[in-house]
Order: C-alpha cells, then sequence, then structure tokens
C-alpha cells in the first residue's frame, strides 16, 4: 500500500485541476537515475495495462508493478513550509536517501 497525507492529497487535487488532461491520474513511479541509484518521479498520465490502481484519501493514482515493488509501504507528503521540500517520499524499503529527498537506494 502506499499513502498519501492530507497535505499531498491537497496538493495533488490542486496541480490535477491545473494541469492534468482529461483521463489522466497522477502516476507515481521510481526509476533509474539520481545521486543514489533510484530516483522518484511523479506526472499526470493515462492508465497503461499493467499499472495498478489505488487510491488514498480521495485521489486515484496509477503505479506500475515494478515501481510498487519498491513503493510498496510508502507514505508521500507535500511540505510547502519554510524548507521548501516539495513532494517527499518516506520509503521503508530505501535502504540509504539523498539529502535532495529525491533518490535512494
Amino acid at each position: 500500500m502506499i499513502t498519501l497525507t492530507d497535505s499531498a492529497a491537497k496538493q495533488i487535487q490542486k496541480l490535477a485541476d491545473e494541469k492534468a488532461s482529461e483521463g489522466q491520474r497522477l502516476r507515481i513511479f521510481v526509476e533509474a537515475g539520481g545521486c543514489s541509484g533510484f530516483e522518484y518521479g511523479m506526472s499526470f498520465d493515462d492508465a497503461k495495462e499493467d499499472d495498478q490502481q489505488l487510491d488514498s484519501n480521495g485521489i486515484s493514482f496509477l503505479v506500475d508493478a515494478t515501481s510498487y515493488e519498491y513503493l510498496d509501504g510508502s507514505e508521500v507528503d507535500f511540505d510547502d513550509g519554510l524548507s521548501g521540500k516539495g513532494f517527499e517520499v518516506r520509503n521503508p524499503n530505501a535502504s540509504s536517501t539523498c539529502g535532495c529527498g529525491r533518490s535512494f537506494n
């Protein structure tokens, strides 16, 4: 399971209203890169055949099967405070993370 905090859900809904095309949903994914080996990503996209559709805090989102293996148990938060981090993935499966908050191993 992947969960969204209240603040993440509110920000995702705001972004969806501004930027998503009809029928698109948030996609959360993992890709090779970043300073620690893997990097988190988010975009609005159409559903694909191998996607899992998940729901949390009133938001329906997509995760491909490979990314789900890395993200299972994670929580996505949004921080717009003084630190200005933006979205942050709290991933219990990551053995190490980078200071940027977007990269893990």
